[in-house]
This record gives structure tokens, C-alpha cells and sequence, in this order.
């Protein structure tokens, strides 16, 4: 299931991370907002378990997070959206995804997996910040069921219809969160109107 999160103030900052005119700062600086205004949205189906505390004034019973998360961006983007998780989940874990789209055929071709251990009965956010063919988003989540993770939610900032598809028929069990569905591919496989090539915009490569 996918679910598109319209919160204004997201939907505000999307418009400035699209425009071609915002400089590799600002595009780095949005990534993280929204990426942190998506991740609230992702989490609430986080399971808590009581725990018992004392405040200043007397005791009480607070909640906590019941399972670990651990974070997985796909590189390179998906690096951009792991501050701002880290910083929302202090102790969550983090692993690595590598893939790239072969120029030729499209296919997503893997060259790094490193994923921490599974303990606690992890929940584990994936994430990237274009979601187009949905190729390379089902080939990752492919590698971490792989590795024996099975509860995987994807966080993305922009989706097209196609690449949505592609991901809920091979992984149905997975929630998808994005800030926007978009129109469609292009011929060239980009998201149009989309916002160009995330990982060139966040690290300023061409």
C-alpha cells in the first residue's frame, strides 16, 4: 500500500526542492525537512511497550519503542535523507544499499549490501528520495528480505504511478510513504515534473 502525505507545510517545501533555481544547500537542507516530515507519517504504526519512570514530581508509566529501527538508504541519494532519521531516531541502526540503473537495459544492479544484525524484531525504514521505474526500490527490498528483515516500510520524497505499481506488485506487504505521485516516466526513465537527478542535486555532481 502507498500512502501520498499532503501536509501543507510539506507540500510548501516540495515546491521550493523542486524548483531547478534552489542551490545544492537549500536542496540539501529541504531534503531533510521533508525527509523528517515523511518520517513522522512512516512511524506511527510504531508498536510502544510501558516503562516505568520517575519524573521530577513523581512516578508514572511512560512509553517507549518497542522494536529497533534500523534505517537503510539506497545510495547514493537516499544518503541525503539519513541525517534528519538519525536525528528523529537517535537509536536506530543503519545500513547501506547499493544499487545502480544499468544505462543500457534499466535494471538495477547491485554492488554494496552491508546491514546490521537482526535483533529485536526490527522495523526497517528504507529509504530514497526518487521513486521512477521502481526497479531498483524492489531489488533493494528484495536484498534486505534476503538478509532476514521482514518488516519494511519506504520512505520516498517524489513516486511515479509506474514505479508505484512495480513495488506493491512484487512486495504488497510493504508500506510505501512520498510526498508526491507524480505524472509520469519519460522516455529516459525520469519522474516528470519531478525535480532532475536527486543524488546530483544533494552532492552537486552533473
Amino acid at each position: 500500500m502507498h500512502q501520498s502525505v499532503d501536509h501543507p507545510v510539506l507540500q510548501h517545501k516540495l515546491g521550493y526542492l523542486r524548483d531547478k533555481q534552489t542551490s545544492n544547500k537549500d536542496f540539501r537542507e529541504l531534503t531533510s525537512e521533508i525527509t523528517m516530515l515523511l518520517a513522522y507519517e512512516a512511524l506511527k504504526h510504531v508498536e510502544l511497550t510501558p516503562v516505568e519512570i520517575e519524573t521530577p514530581i513523581a512516578p508514572m508509566t511512560a512509553q517507549r519503542v518497542k522494536h529497533d529501527i534500523v534505517i537503510v538508504p539506497v545510495l547514493r541519494a537516499g544518503v541525503g535523507m539519513l541525517n534528519s532519521l538519525c536525528t528523529l531516531i537517535p537509536t536506530a541502526k543503519v545500513g547501506f544499499i547499493g544499487l545502480y540503473r544499468d544505462h543500457d537495459t534499466k535494471q538495477p544492479v547491485e554492488y554494496y549490501v552491508k546491514l546490521p544484525p537482526i535483533t529485536n524484531n526490527p522495523i526497517v525504514i528504507l529509504v530514497d528520495p526518487m521513486l521512477a521505474t521502481g526497479g531498483s526500490t524492489a531489488a533493494a527490498i528484495d536484498l534486505i528480505k534476503r538478509e532476514g528483515f521482514s518488516r519494511i516500510t519506504v520512505v520516498s520524497i517524489v513516486s511515479a504511478p509506474e514505479g508505484l505499481a512495480e513495488v506493491e506488485s512484487r512486495h504488497p506487504d510493504v508500506r510505501i510513504y512520498t510526498a508526491a505521485i507524480d505524472d509520469c516516466l519519460n522516455d529516459s526513465k525520469y519522474i516528470v515534473p519531478g525535480l532532475g537527478d536527486a543524488g546530483d542535486r544533494i552532492f552537486g555532481t552533473t
